[in-house]
């Protein structure tokens, strides 16, 4: 075996975000790109040598040559054993799984998630830590560090089997290779958090009453085991189920603008009973009804009112969780419960530090991410086996869950309205707003609002991180936030949130646009956003 120690200069661009590191493909083949964010992660965490370590992927476009350059990178670096998904294959939340089952000090997650893929599209790279949760911002923070200083990096020019082989392989003398199989793990861990007899009963007692999007993903062959082989389901529940390196040119994101054909099936006369979608890498979910798309705020919220007919959560749910902008809807559940809700920011790595702690056992945010502590990343799967179990549980549709849930609780309504601006647009948006907060309070559109800058210090780690978003409350129970998205590789997003609360005894059933347009105009004059962006119309409405 010989190992290169190859020089190289640093890029300016390589800041992990929310959720790794992500950028185009183009800018990934670039010479060194890639290898020197890869050195920067060994160089940050040196348990990596002499231990396990994970590898997979979502298949997208570049995802296998990239896992042969991280395999010689790691037995560069002293890695002892390499656990890879078959073909470099693993959804989020299986390798989250798999690095926490083999007691492994960390894996290489390759992923840009929803984003599109494809030679033209977009790649991306994160390191999950040791029980697999993200990486903590303070660890992002050193890897970034090392990226600006970083002058060379190490590499085996070893030959590599065949991806696919599954098995044992030695490649060198102190570093072997174990190919897996990348679904079977997650699909038993699926199967220990629910009742799968009772959903097999529900799922096979009308035939067409449920059916499951994967969007070419990698969520395919997982859907395929658990929903078919394991559930007894027939293969025409499940639509675009084959993985491709582009997610056939679509958008790999589960939500009503991208999977707008998806949804458009609930419409019809004879529409399923329930349909669940998931996104390129598998960690997000959308949840359909009838003439309905189910906003990911209530469904956290309800998933946590009826957690004790779901075995893995049931008589132990003792704290809940949400990132900062999804709604307040969660908060009214664990306050009748009697639990903690943390309000976190925006980013699974926030989760993940409480659920290490065992302060929360469930979790989500309003970007179609849910979970509970069976792993330390947000899983699509759970989420639309959790629906499957309360409806099957309840006997009821999915509007009849939520209409009790409503007259129980309230309604929280809520919407998302997404800009794509320039980042200079983003960053005067963002200023102009800081003015607001700097005041505290003001009058504006005839409302009486307070306004602040959301900052969250980790109760485990005391690591404080600030500038998380613009808050604006209503004297009437409504909410505004305004944030810059950190998930795209061009340009900005400035995300605006939406939130009205209304009681349980007053009218739920209004239509959410007409209860949510005075906060809709209200945002954009706080925003200033036609004299600085010259435009008003959301790019999409989530």
């Amino acid at each position: 075996m010989t190992i290169k120690v190859i020089e190289t200069t640093p890029f300016s661009d390589q800041k992990p975000g929310t959720a790794g590191l992500r950028e185009s493909v183009a800018r990934f083949r670039e010479p060194h790109y890639l290898n020197n964010f890869i050195q920067s992660v060994f160089d940050s965490v040196p348990d990596l040598a002499g231990a396990r370590l994970v590898i997979g992927g979502d298949g997208r476009h570049f995802n296998r040559e990239a896992a042969q350059t991280l395999i010689r990178m790691a037995v560069a670096n002293g890695v002892s054993e390499i656990i890879l998904g078959a073909d470099a294959i693993l959804s989020t939340p299986a390798a989250a799984h798999l690095v926490a089952l083999e007691g492994a000090a960390g894996g290489f997650l390759l992923t840009a998630s929803h984003n599109p893929g494809g030679p033209d599209g977009d790649f991306g790279i994160k390191f999950n830590v040791r029980g697999g949760g993200q990486a903590s911002a303070e660890l992002t923070d050193r890897i970034h560090a090392r990226s600006l200083q970083i002058r060379e990096y190490r590499e085996a020019h070893i030959p590599l089997p065949r991806l696919d082989d599954i098995g044992l392989h030695s490649l060198s003398e102190g570093c072997r290779l174990r190919i897996v199989d990348p679904v079977n793990a997650h699909a038993d861990l699926m199967e220990s958090q629910f009742d799968f007899p009772a959903i097999a009963r529900w799922l096979q007692a009308r035939p067409g009453r449920f059916l499951f999007d994967a969007m070419h993903a990698v969520t395919g062959p997982y859907a395929r085991e658990v929903f078919v082989r394991r559930l007894g389901g027939d293969d025409s529940l499940l639509l675009n189920a084959s993985p491709r390196e582009d997610f056939a040119g679509g958008h790999p994101d589960p939500n009503p603008v991208d999977a707008a054909d998806f949804v458009a099936r609930f419409a019809t006369a004879d529409a399923p009973d329930l349909g669940g979608a998931s996104d390129g890498d598998g960690d997000r979910n959308m949840i359909v009804g009838p003439g309905r798309m189910v906003s990911p705020c209530d469904s956290l919220a309800i998933i946590c009112a009826n957690h004790d007919c779901i075995p893995g959560l049931a008589g132990r749910l003792k704290g809940v969780a949400r990132s900062m902008p999804t709604s307040r809807a969660l908060d009214t559940v664990a306050q009748a419960l009697g639990i903690p809700c943390h309000e976190t920011p925006t980013g699974w790595r926030f989760f993940a530090s409480l659920l290490d702690a065992g302060q929360i056992q469930l979790c989500g945010e309003e970007s179609f991410g849910t979970s509970s502590d069976h792993v330390r990343e947000k899983d699509g799967l759970w989420a639309v086996l959790a629906w499957m179990q309360m409806l099957a549980s309840h006997n009821c549709s999915v509007d009849e869950l939520l209409e009790r849930h409503w007259q129980r609780f309230g309604r929280h309504y809520f919407v998302r309205h997404d800009h794509a601006l320039s980042s200079e647009q983003g960053d005067a948006v963002m200023a102009h707003l800081d003015q607001h907060t700097d005041r505290g309070r003001l009058t504006l559109g005839g409302y009486e609002l307070s306004a602040d800058s959301f900052s969250y210090t980790d109760p485990i780690s005391g690591h404080t991180v600030t500038r998380q978003g613009i808050r604006l409350h209503t004297d009437t129970g409504g909410r505004i936030v305004f944030r810059l998205s950190g998930t795209g590789t061009q340009g900005a997003t400035l995300r605006i949130y939406l939130e009205q609360a209304v009681a349980a005894d007053a009218d739920w059933r209004q239509d959410r646009d007409g209860v949510l347009e005075p906060l809709s105009r209200l945002a954009l004059e706080a925003a200033n956003l036609r004299k600085l962006c010259g435009e008003t119309t959301p790019t999409a409405v989530i």
